[in-house]
């Protein structure tokens, strides 16, 4: 099941990145700023489960997109804060809605409502299975 599962999830996953122009990796960094207001390189490497050498690239190349800024802790001078700016925020708005129109329309056109019923239905399921309590 496993196996089919992966792979019905798969091409759904392709079309809601399709008009992305952000990684998966740097939508995670905007998400996890977005719920928590500050994070360090340290902590964003761990939550979205990348190198550090990765992290900083990706925070690198979301502040030359002038998306997040680097502040300095004032009260430890080794760690700097990565936080989202207002440009950061809009950016991840657009970037989740960029598929969803696309999901919105498939999901109205294509599935009967009973169908929809059963994929709402299935919404806690998968919920589930991608909490990071069950993530090892």
């Amino acid at each position: 099941m496993a196996f089919s599962l992966a792979e019905t999830l798969y091409p759904l996953l392709v079309r809601l990145n399709t008009h992305r122009t952000l990684s998966s990796g740097k939508l995670g960094v905007l998400r996890y700023l977005t719920e928590r207001g500050r994070a360090t390189t340290s902590e964003l490497a761990a939550v979205v489960h990348v190198s550090p050498q990765a992290i900083s690239l990706a925070v690198r190349e979301l502040h030359d997109l002038r998306l997040v800024v680097r502040v300095p802790d004032h009260e430890d001078r080794r760690r700097t804060w990565i936080e989202l700016t207002d440009a950061g925020k809009q950016a991840l708005i657009q970037e989740l809605s960029a598929g969803r129109a696309w999901l919105d329309r498939a999901v109205a056109e294509r599935l009967s409502s009973n169908e929809q019923n059963l994929l709402e239905a299935a919404i806690p399921v998968l919920v589930k299975l991608g909490s990071e309590k069950w993530i090892a």
